[in-house]
């Protein structure tokens, strides 16, 4: 069974545009492109990938389409616009004569709701999305679900998917609120979720499946095995394991279920929800 990886990072490392990757994240701080990626996919069984935005420009969409389509491995781009603009319109029309661009995202995570999830400019920016039949990721911190819950219910027609399992404090083991978080944001039949981005949230040097599984198990209890979908967040991954122990973690969790539903976790969600072709 092909495994499609619902969430990578491509760049080329640029000390101020990727000036978030710290001292302490210095095994990142260097190019990450096709070339590193397609080796390791190929151990891996891995047979295709969502490149996601990890830059705000306009440039970093024409930087992850360019290597979309020199690598038909990259099945579909998330890029990033700015929903705030008054040609907001004008720019998801050019947007659409790629077909490569399946929907887009902003760095959420830690910014103030009025930045975002309350500002009326990007509130009315996201509402051209479902006319173009683009999907939004939702990139926050555990205690900003309660805004970004707020937030997708303003769009009923509008196809949502949180990153990170929306980041809970792994490291803590405080999972009390997220979860009861989680099962309100996931009443919500057009919100997806990525397993992903879970080792970073842990202590990078001693986590381990068994500390994570509790989330797993929360995350496919609410959302079901038919709107979760794997995803490595490499390279970022890479400062707490191996793209292979990434893997390892939901293969591991998914022996407990039907090969039809391990189908739709590694590869099927993801490719219904981004249309990859």
């Amino acid at each position: 069974m092909g495994i499609i990886d619902s969430h990578i990072h491509f760049w080329k490392y640029d000390a101020a545009r990727h000036s978030w990757i710290n001292d302490e994240m210095a095994v990142i701080r260097r190019d990450f492109l096709p070339a590193d990626a397609k080796p390791m996919f190929d151990r891996n069984q891995v047979e295709g990938c969502v490149a996601v935005q990890a830059d705000q420009t306009d440039n970093e969409t024409n930087f992850l389409v360019d290597l979309a389509r020199n690598n038909a491995f990259i099945k579909g781009v998330i890029g990033w616009v700015d929903f705030t603009s008054s040609e907001i319109e004008e720019k998801l029309q050019s947007c659409s004569k790629e077909p490569l661009i399946k929907g887009f995202r902003e760095i959420i995570q830690g910014s103030p709701d009025d930045r975002y999830f309350t500002n009326k400019k990007f509130q009315d920016g996201i509402r051209h999305l479902s006319g173009y039949g683009y999907t939004y990721d939702i990139l926050i911190f555990h205690h900003q679900l309660p805004a970004a819950i707020r937030f997708s219910e303003k769009y009923p027609d509008q196809d949502f998917i949180v990153d990170h399992i929306a980041k809970p404090d792994i490291k803590s083991g405080d999972w009390k609120k997220w979860k009861n978080d989680m099962k309100t944001l996931a009443a919500n039949p057009r919100m997806y979720c990525k397993l992903s981005g879970m080792v970073t949230e842990a202590d990078w040097q001693r986590w381990s499946n068994d500390q994570i599984r509790p989330y797993l198990e929360i995350t496919a209890e609410f959302f079901g095995t038919g709107r979760i979908c794997f995803g490595s967040d490499w390279p970022v991954c890479l400062l707490a394991g191996k793209y292979e122990q990434v893997l390892s973690i939901i293969t591991e969790f998914l022996s407990q279920v039907s090969d039809a539903e391990k189908e739709q976790v590694l590869s099927k969600n993801i490719s219904t929800f981004y249309k990859l072709s």
